[in-house]
């Protein structure tokens, strides 16, 4: 069945780092477009990061670009996506969500919509302290 398994989260100080993995089967992911979401408490789901299919393309929102490094290994049965977040602040707490899109146009206007999005994890928790 479709997996998506999200690790890493955890606590950390303002200014460290974690690395968040999704690993994604039980369909073709190599072909799908991956992304990155979170929730904070009592705010709606926000997008984070996106990579496109082949890796090649990548998207941030504005308040994590430069901090956070979206990327993916495509291997035969599993695709394994990764989101290394540096210079943590705490405005990044929050529960971090996978997603995967079969056919997301890699616009900005697209990857930026969760709806668009056909699988999603379970979430993982980042929690940053002052």
């Amino acid at each position: 069945q479709v997996q998506l398994v999200e690790s890493g989260g955890g606590l950390v100080q303002a200014g460290g780092s974690l690395r968040l993995s999704c690993a994604a089967s039980g369909r073709t992911f190599s072909s799908y477009a991956m992304g990155w979401f979170r929730q904070a408490p009592g705010k709606e789901r926000e997008f984070v990061a996106a990579i496109s299919s082949s890796g090649l393309s990548t998207k941030y929102a504005d308040s994590v670009k430069g901090r956070f490094t979206i990327s993916r290994d495509n291997a035969k049965n599993t695709v394994t996506v990764y989101l290394q977040m540096n210079s943590l602040k705490p405005e990044d707490t929050a529960v971090y969500y996978c997603a995967a899109g079969e056919k997301v146009p890699f616009i900005v206007v697209a990857i930026i919509t969760s709806s668009r999005y056909d699988y999603w994890g379970q979430g993982t928790q980042v929690t940053v302290s002052p």
